[in-house]
């Protein structure tokens, strides 16, 4: 089963305009998960790798602004949290306008619609139409998926140069999730760069058993592809090739219309 992750971009190397209390402050938020959405003291100084002073120290700073909750053992993330994520959204409004393109989307194809974005390793999602729950995992705005294995990721690293891209795979954490998956490198950079050729891409089955997914690119003024479109659909009620013939015009048509928005 796939799984969410967190950024591989958790520990920079600090210089002058690095502050590093911020840097543990989020550190101490992204250890509160599906997992662990309720931690102790040392639960939290565990997972961050801090010592129980200093984690400490943050979890009742957070705590004071609101943004975690304390039972007398436990920590947890208090719906406050939201604002930070929500903040990227709101300064983004082209979703808002983003959202009824989608609802109509689904509607005329009977299949879940996401949108998301090229986070280093990570797409992230910011928005999300469901119809029938396709997958074990569950997926809402802010959540993460592994870039190279999935149909938006693959075609919004199809904007990075060869170099970048075979960097950016070095840093993923590639396994076999499936027996489709696809681990060479030499064979996922292939796959990219078809991609980039078709501007759409199809990942069968290799996130998850059962799961096909096809995706169409959101581009700016200048061209520039700056999220991704998709489909998500069940392998024993649609092929891959179904798919691509039957859901793949509108899905292209729905993601012209979002480019032209911005």
């Amino acid at each position: 089963m796939a799984t969410l992750k967190k950024t591989q971009s958790d520990t920079p190397t600090p210089g002058d305009s690095y502050v590093q209390s911020f840097a543990r402050g989020l550190q101490v938020i992204r250890s509160f998960s599906e997992k662990t959405p309720r931690q102790t003291l040392s639960d939290v100084a565990a997972a961050t790798g801090l010592t129980r002073a200093g984690a400490r120290r943050i979890l009742l700073t957070l705590q004071t602004l609101g943004y975690v909750a304390f039972d007398g053992k436990l920590f947890m993330l208090t719906p406050r949290i939201l604002d930070l994520g929500f903040a990227y959204l709101s300064s983004m409004p082209i979703w808002n306008r983003a959202e009824p393109v989608m609802e109509a989307l689904v509607q005329q194809v009977q299949e879940s619609c996401s949108a998301a974005v090229l986070d280093d390793t990570d797409i992230v999602y910011v928005l999300r139409v469901p119809t029938h729950k396709i997958m074990r995992i569950s997926l809402g705005v802010g959540s993460r998926l592994p870039a190279w294995c999935t149909s938006m990721g693959r075609l919004l690293l199809s904007e990075l140069d060869e170099p970048a891209l075979r960097g950016r795979l070095a840093a993923s954490d590639i396994e076999a999730l499936t027996r489709h998956t696809i681990t060479d490198i030499d064979a996922l950079v292939a796959k990219v760069q078809q991609a980039r050729r078709q501007r759409w891409c199809v990942v069968n089955q290799e996130l998850e058993e059962g799961l096909i997914s096809i995706a169409a690119p959101i581009v700016d003024r200048s061209g520039r592809m700056v999220a991704a479109l998709n489909i998500s659909g069940q392998a024993n009620r649609t092929s891959a090739k179904v798919m691509q013939e039957t859901m793949l015009p509108s899905l292209l048509a729905a993601a012209d219309e979002i480019s032209r928005l911005l």
